[in-house]
């Protein structure tokens, strides 16, 4: 069986690093911080650290950190993955980083003799936890086959995009929809709050018509409880919709919707509301309207 080493235990890290440990797999585990370390560790994973401390012990080292400089200086820093690297390591990515950022450390790596996949996910800390994300896949089909075991143990669907960089690409465009889901959700529960509806019966209303979505299915729920804790925070969508004008910017892509996203979600994390959930851009609508989704008397 293979031994997978895992850095970086954030919401969906810690979850993930949990669902490969249950499947069977000795696991080695890094993180700054150290009680998610702590909380694995007590589960029977092995503490270490460093990446290359990790590194060392595995066959197969996963990452799931903020940004792309971070995820590149554990791969390429002075004690990254690259020096411990050797003939037959493969190095997974599921963070969200820019796809020229993966194809740099899957070049920088794969002179190391070291097989890249970037595999970021979608689905959440529900996802997480309950192992059923949806994995988007670049890097080669052999070093995919390898790790497909654990991946099963992470996610319910596994996608290969294509080379490297492919997946990365993909989670893109999939920030793509879930910024425009959430702020469209904002808007039409604040529609229909101010216009005079209960939100609540206009969602039950056409949850089930051209307008579902998980979105739909999944956050009012959350917000007409008052729950806006993360989830994923509405910071990493702001980060992860930067990647998205970044790459475009690169190719001379206009995404004049994303654009417009990519303020909201800034604004959101100037009001200091970043580490609410992305669903709870939805204060931003409530600002600039005059009015609270629970309010009694809009």
């Amino acid at each position: 069986m293979l031994k997978i080493g895992y850095i970086g235990l954030g919401i969906m890290g810690k979850s993930i690093a949990a669902n490969i440990l249950k499947a069977g797999f000795p696991l080695v585990v890094h993180n700054r911080s150290r009680a998610a370390v702590a909380d694995l560790t007590a589960l029977g994973a092995w503490e270490a650290f460093s990446p290359a401390e990790v590194t060392r012990q595995v066959d197969v080292v996963f990452t799931n950190l903020p940004d792309s400089p971070d995820v590149e200086m554990v791969a390429l820093g002075d004690e990254g993955v690259i020096h411990s690297a050797r003939e037959g390591l493969i190095f997974v990515d599921n963070s969200t980083i820019k796809p020229a950022s993966a194809r740099k450390i899957a070049q920088a790596l794969g002179e190391a003799g070291v097989q890249c996949l970037d595999a970021p996910v979608s689905g959440g800390d529900i996802g997480a936890r309950d192992g059923t994300l949806a994995i988007m896949v670049g890097g080669s089909r052999e070093a995919l086959e390898k790790v497909m075991p654990v991946f099963s143990a992470m996610g319910k669907t596994v996608t290969h995009v294509g080379p490297s960089g492919a997946g990365q690409i993909a989670k893109a465009a999939n920030q793509i929809m879930v910024a425009a889901q959430m702020v469209a959700l904002g808007e039409l529960l604040i529609f229909a709050r101010k216009s005079g509806a209960d939100p609540a019966r206009v969602v039950e209303a056409i949850r089930c018509g051209a307008a579902q979505c998980w979105t739909l299915d999944n956050k009012p729920v959350r917000l007409f409880a008052g729950q806006r804790e993360p989830g994923f925070k509405a910071s990493m969508q702001a980060k992860d919709i930067n990647i998205v004008l970044d790459t475009a910017r690169e190719y001379g892509i206009p995404l004049p919707m994303t654009a417009v996203n990519s303020q909201l979600f800034t604004a959101m994390v100037e009001m200091g509301l970043g580490s609410q959930d992305n669903s709870a851009v939805i204060a931003v609508i409530e600002a600039l309207a005059n009015c609270e989704l629970l309010e009694n008397n809009p």
